[in-house]
């Protein structure tokens, strides 16, 4: 589903660019190598992973599946999804898109290292994917993105869900 029509658009027809709290999800694919897939935003040129916002009657799970498909064209299974983190933080993770759109963002953080399909990015909102090492992911990377990033890496090394 594109935006015009989603959950949040029929929010943004009534109360415009103000800050909405919006619950979603993100997908760190993690391939044999240990690099990440990112995406790099359309609208904004920002490389991130990919991910977005629940809309009505899905859970972060199914979100996460989603938008990971219709966002790079691959598909995951929920029992491949591994919940590492939460970013929730406003500091971080209040985001401003070029129309002047304001949401605050509740994520679900996943991981996978099994999936199928051929890449193929959605043409309305990637320019391009690729998969990049953890520790030298590509530029310019959408703050929220870092933190995510960072949140992996101290569950990899506790073991421990990450909260943010």
């Amino acid at each position: 589903m594109g935006y015009i029509g989603s959950y949040i658009w029929v929010i943004r027809q009534k109360l415009g660019s103000r800050l909405l709290l919006i619950p979603g999800a993100q997908v760190m694919l993690v391939n044999e190598q240990g690099e990440c897939l990112f995406q790099r935003r359309r609208d904004t040129g920002v490389w991130e992973f990919p991910g977005g916002s629940c809309e009505e009657g899905s859970s972060f799970t199914n979100t996460a599946i989603e938008e990971l498909e219709e966002e790079t064209g691959l598909s995951v299974r929920p029992e491949d999804l591994i919940p590492f983190g939460s970013l929730s933080d406003p500091a971080v993770h209040v985001v401003k898109y070029p129309n002047g759109d304001l949401i605050h963002c509740f994520a679900l953080c996943f991981a996978a290292h099994r999936w199928t399909g051929d890449m193929a990015p959605e043409e309305a909102e990637v320019v391009e994917a690729a998969f990049f090492p953890r520790d030298r992911p590509p530029q310019p990377l959408h703050p929220p993105t870092r933190a995510v990033l960072d949140m992996y890496h101290a569950y990899l090394a506790t073991g421990r869900f990450q909260a943010c």
